[in-house]
């Protein structure tokens, strides 16, 4: 089942249940998917693609948070942080810092880097290995640990 279909009913109940931030959030995914479908000349989505352009979609909310916080708007950003909320109820589930560490153990290993200086090798592996299921800044600042940067 694409995104766009696993959204529909969600809109429509958060238009009956006059949830704003559910809502507003919903009709951002919606937009997002309209835009991509148009910018793609009709090209299908895949998950992968859907997988992105969420990831985006909170990383976009979650740099307004901080700029708002930084600016003493805490009402701006309750607001983004609704949206990311329910953004993040159609992402994958995300892996903790535990389990990154173990599966970056295993790519440092078959990459053989062994200096901070062979960073970027190890980053590029787990970038592929990761996709959609980690932080990249997490994963990185992890990386740079382990390596003794």
């Amino acid at each position: 089942m694409s995104l766009e279909q696993k959204i529909m009913p969600e809109l429509k109940a958060a238009m009956l249940a006059k949830d704003e931030a559910k809502l507003r959030a919903l009709r951002a995914i919606k937009s997002a998917i309209l835009l991509a479908k148009t910018s793609e000349a009709g090209k299908e989505m895949t998950e992968e693609d859907e997988t992105k352009m969420l990831q985006k979609l909170v990383k976009q909310r979650k740099e307004s948070i901080d700029i708002y916080m930084q600016q003493n708007r805490a009402d701006l950003a309750k607001t983004e942080q609704e949206e990311v909320a329910v953004i993040e109820l159609f992402l994958p589930k995300m892996m903790s810092e535990d389990e990154i560490r173990e599966a970056l153990k295993g790519i440092i290993e078959s990459v053989g880097a062994k200096s901070p200086a062979e960073m970027g090798k190890v980053m590029g592996v787990a970038t592929k290995h990761f996709a959609g299921t980690a932080d990249n800044k997490i994963v990185s600042m992890l990386v740079k640990q382990m390596l003794g940067a």
